[in-house]
């Protein structure tokens, strides 16, 4: 017998074995708390570059940085082991070409070529995404970007180049944080769990994509290769199913997951500027793109990173 947050007793049977009882666990009814496992740990003393936290589990602007010069090894190997600790960094006033932000990216891992369908920006390692009147924003829901692919980006490095007078913002969510945050039992319940990515039926270049790429499996808790850190791995966007589950149970618990990264909580966020550049690990996070610009222009450029297979 279970008792409803009124008081009144509930005789509703055992969950079976493919199924979960979120209604027990998904809206808190007092306020949350804010407890995330990496919160505590003692931040890495930078040396050569200038690091400002953003909130206090997620994002931070780096200052004093030419991104069109070298950099030195030092320097680089700060900007990564900031990239670990923060997982989403902003540099401002930064006017870069194609092939200089592919450069630049390269201080975090190799890039990409060839998107299955976004547009080149000029560079293979560069893709476009523009928006306007005739081509409204779609990034506007909570993801991981290509999450459909057996070895998902590690990253990505994303540059403001034509942005909108008001809105076009940008936020990410710390999914470590928000694994951190989930119940013993929930977590427990989803440990061994695996779900099915894909790219969701769409016309045109999308849907095209989607004939030739299979759906992949990826576990629902992943473990980040070099911080160790376990984080929450299913998205709104590419996340289809989770394995072993019935329809209803697996759409249940992928609701659920995938909620809570809309706790402000594990979030960051960026207004952007002509020339503003954001790195972030892909592993580590989700981002929503906010479409309230529409009719206005907005022209960003991304460069993707080499990943590998989610464990």
């Amino acid at each position: 017998m279970t008792t409803t947050p009124s008081g009144s007793a509930s005789t509703a049977a055992a969950p079976g074995a493919d199924e979960f009882p979120v209604h027990t666990v998904s809206m808190p009814l007092a306020p949350r708390k804010f407890r995330p496992g990496g919160a505590g740990s003692t931040p890495h003393m930078y040396g050569h570059i200038r690091l400002t936290p953003q909130t206090r589990v997620i994002g931070a602007q780096v200052d004093g940085l030419d991104l069109t010069a070298p950099l030195d090894a030092a320097t680089r190997a700060e900007l990564r082991q900031a990239l670990l600790e923060r997982k989403v960094l902003f540099f401002r006033g930064q006017q870069l070409t194609a092939t200089q932000q592919r450069e630049f990216a390269s201080v975090f891992g190799t890039p990409e070529r060839d998107h299955p369908f976004l547009p080149s920006a000029g560079d293979p390692h560069v893709v476009r995404l523009a928006h306007d009147a005739q081509n409204p924003g779609t990034e506007n829901i909570w993801h991981s970007d290509m999450t459909f692919s057996p070895q998902p980006p590690l990253g990505s490095v994303l540059r403001a180049v034509e942005v909108p007078a008001t809105g076009g913002d940008t936020l990410w969510a710390d999914m470590a944080a928000a694994y951190d945050g989930l119940s013993d039992t929930v977590r427990r319940r989803i440990a061994d769990l695996r779900a099915v990515h894909e790219i969701p039926q769409a016309p045109g270049d999308v849907g095209a994509a989607r004939a030739r790429l299979r759906p992949v499996e990826h576990p629902v808790v992943r473990t980040h290769p070099e911080t160790g850190r376990q984080l929450l791995y299913v998205n709104r966007v590419f996340t289809s199913r989770i394995v072993g589950l019935s329809p209803q149970a697996s759409r249940e618990l992928l609701d659920f997951l995938t909620r809570q990264a809309d706790y402000p909580e594990y979030q960051v966020r960026l207004h952007w500027e002509p020339g503003t550049v954001a790195v972030w690990d892909n592993r580590a996070t989700q981002h929503y793109a906010v479409c309230d610009y529409f009719p206005d222009h907005r022209v960003m450029e991304r460069v993707t990173l080499v990943g590998d297979r989610p464990a």
